[in-house]
């Protein structure tokens, strides 16, 4: 209950001046002049005066408000190491129990560091959700704020301007804990495939520490090197990108004994491997109308550097033209497949047949370049089946097979194999999913026995039409028609032929996305995606260790031919690696090295500053013979100057209420305010009339 005055005048403030002044001036000259009576005039003028003001007593009926106080709890992943989450839980649980005891208080408690999203897993930010809670909540009426926390916050303002409460820090954790972190300094993002890439890392100790610790650089999940690190300096590194695409670079060093954890111990930089422009060796027999195709694909990318090697006039036709005369150089046969045939990525013979321009000791060469990992394309058409066939040279030891001696001339619609339905290099060619294929006719095949590799084109009654084998190191593709050059003229609507090409060439040439037995994972936000590619019909289930080590089993559903699927939703940020048979991959699921688990030592120092500027204070939870010791709570006046003390903090009471009804008492209404304005008029003539 709330007594006040309030005046609410009878007339305009403007219209009682024009009355009341003149009077009044009146009477001051009269008091000024000791007239008798002056007084009582001045009196009777005042009652006049009050009468015309109306003053009002109002009696107000208030609720007090509560202060509104928040309890923000760090969930964040850091707070899983040792007994930190049990100490958290438990002092949540007990300062709401004694917040509660306080009418005075309204708790809102708050858990931040679980939000679905990546983005917001990876920083521990509690004044952010701090804000979010008191948002609705008027200055005047916030209490205060406590936060349990390991004291690695994110977000923490550069002072405590912002704060109009005490703001509490309970700090979990030990004070004695130790650990050591790496990070890279400087990682590129792309990289040019087998060529060194320079990158710089630091490893960093808590408390601080010098000394020299063994540091293991992995690609790809192999050894790559193992490097000597000072601590706390910046140390260089160098790192040869094997594939192209993504690439894995994972630095690792050994946990030290009393460790917070090993999630840090390690430390990994995404890069995209991009091949230098591949060199490849067209060898033309010939001239036909597929020379041109081959030619004009290989020489519409940019990323291909080509030298073609053609034979315009045979040994065997002589004419009398001096040698002079037929050329202005001499083609560098010697130079190209003796002494520079390793340099190239892919060797294609389009229509070749030996006439002894090229020595039977080049092909030793040949078949030496793709035993040791080189790439070899046989385009073949009728020269192929004849007596002067590539095949009865020492070529023959990498062919996949050998020619029957039979070409057939009729027309045929090339078609898939059921392999060739899985296989990546011929899977969901344009055309291919309708009976029959939606691209034109061919009308050559070369017959060959018994192929060995993947036969994923054919031709009538299922003669191969496409073989794809390994030899060795290396791997050889035969093209048992020289009619592609239909698709690309547009006959009868054409075909695909521009990616069948490319297909063939990037597989040869080991593109990874073209890889029969492949495995792949990515993480997008806190999902696991996986991605199994084979030529089995049914593949064995995956296993995915999480970065904290544990195991979980996933089996694969099959999606497109030859593609397997699994999805796993996790709550884990850091590296996963999926393996499945002797197939092993890597995925890092949330942003790479994030905030969370850069620094794991808990501290009382990055937050103190602004507790501190807030009148607050920051503490670190112990654990006692009787258990966990907690400061008391006391509530403080909202202008308090101190809140908190050795054993204790302070939240702010608010003098905020809510106004429920009002009852309005004149004082100069009804015959009380007649019976003052009668007696000062009647006082005032009594005098007079002495």
């Amino acid at each position: 209950m709330n007594w006040s005055i309030s005046f609410e005048p009878l007339f305009p403030v403007l219209t009682l001046a024009l009355v009341l002044v003149p009077i009044a001036l009146l009477v001051l000259v009269g008091l000024f002049m000791r007239q008798r009576g002056s007084v009582l005039r001045l009196a009777a003028l005042a009652a006049l005066a009050l009468a015309l003001l109306n003053p009002v007593l109002l009696e107000e009926q208030r609720d007090p408000l509560k202060s509104v106080v928040a309890l923000v709890v760090d969930k964040s992943q850091s707070q899983n190491i040792g007994d930190r989450s049990e100490v958290t839980e438990q002092a949540a649980a007990a300062l709401r129990a004694r917040l509660e005891r306080f009418n005075q208080f309204e708790v809102r408690m708050i858990e931040a560091g679980q939000s679905d999203a990546a983005e917001e897993r990876t920083e521990t930010r509690l004044f952010e959700a701090m804000e979010g809670a008191l948002h609705d909540v008027p200055p005047s009426r916030i209490g205060g704020t406590i936060m349990i926390t390991d004291g690695q916050v994110h977000d923490v303002p550069e002072n405590a301007a912002g704060l109009t409460a005490p703001l509490h820090a309970l700090i979990t954790g030990e004070e004695d804990e130790k650990d050591r972190r790496i990070r890279f300094e400087r990682a590129p993002r792309f990289a040019i495939v087998g060529q060194p890439m320079e990158m710089t890392y630091r490893v960093i100790s808590a408390p601080q520490e010098k000394g020299i610790v063994e540091v293991e650089v992995f690609v790809n999940r192999e050894l790559q090197s193992i490097e000597q690190a000072a601590i706390g300096e910046e140390m260089p590194v160098s790192v040869t990108i094997p594939i192209a695409g993504r690439n894995v670079v994972e630095l690792r060093m050994p946990v030290e004994e009393g460790e917070l954890t090993e999630t840090n111990n390690r430390t990994v930089a995404l890069v995209d491997g991009i091949r230098e422009n591949l060199r490849v060796l067209l060898v033309s027999g010939e001239p036909h109308s597929g020379e041109r195709t081959w030619r004009n694909l290989l020489k519409s990318d940019a990323s291909v550097d080509l030298v073609h090697f053609t034979i315009l006039r045979p040994p065997e036709k002589q004419d009398g033209t001096p040698i002079n005369e037929l050329s202005l150089i001499a083609f560098p046969t010697r130079e190209l497949f003796v002494e520079k045939v390793e340099d190239f990525d892919l060797i294609i013979f389009d229509r070749y047949q030996h006439r002894d321009v090229l020595p039977l000791l080049y092909y030793d060469y040949i078949s030496e370049y793709v035993q040791n990992g080189g790439a070899l394309l046989i385009a073949a058409g009728p020269e192929f089946a004849s007596e002067q066939s590539i095949a009865r040279t020492p070529l023959i030891s990498v062919l996949p097979a050998v020619p029957t001696g039979e070409v057939q001339e009729s027309g045929f619609l090339p078609r898939l194999s059921d392999t060739g339905a899985r296989h990546p290099v011929t899977r969901g060619l344009d055309g291919s999913d309708v009976d029959p294929p939606n691209w034109s006719r061919w009308f050559r095949l070369v017959g060959i026995d018994q192929p060995d590799g993947h036969v994923v084109m054919e031709g009538p009654d299922k003669s191969p039409l496409l073989v794809l084998s390994r030899v060795g190191e290396g791997r050889v593709g035969m093209f048992l028609s020289d009619q592609g050059w239909l698709w690309a003229r547009g006959f009868e609507g054409g075909g695909p032929y521009v990616s069948l090409y490319r297909r063939i060439a990037h597989w040869l040439m080991k593109e990874p996305e073209l890889e029969e037995e492949r495995l792949t994972a990515a993480g997008r936000g806190m999902t696991l995606e996986i991605t199994r590619q084979t030529m089995a019909d049914e593949p064995e289930p995956v296993t995915v260790t999480m970065p904290s080590g544990e195991k979980r089993e996933l089996p694969l559903v099959a999606g497109t031919p030859g593609l397997f699927d699994a999805v796993m939703e996790t709550d884990e940020i850091g590296l996963y690696q999926v393996t499945s048979g002797d197939l092993t991959a890597l995925a890092h699921v949330g942003p790479v090295n994030a905030p969370e688990f850069a620094a794991t030592v808990s501290t009382e120092d990055v937050l103190r500053p602004v507790t501190e500027g807030s009148r607050g204070s920051v503490r670190r939870l112990t654990k006692g013979v009787t258990g966990l010791s907690l400061p008391n709570i006391v509530p403080v006046r909202a202008n308090a100057t101190v809140a908190s003390g050795r054993d204790w903090i302070g939240l702010r009471t608010t003098n905020d209420s809510i106004l429920r009804s009002v009852q309005r008492v004149p004082l100069f209404a009804g015959f009380l305010g007649l019976g003052v304005l009668l007696l000062a008029f009647g006082a005032m003539w009594y005098r007079e009339g002495r």
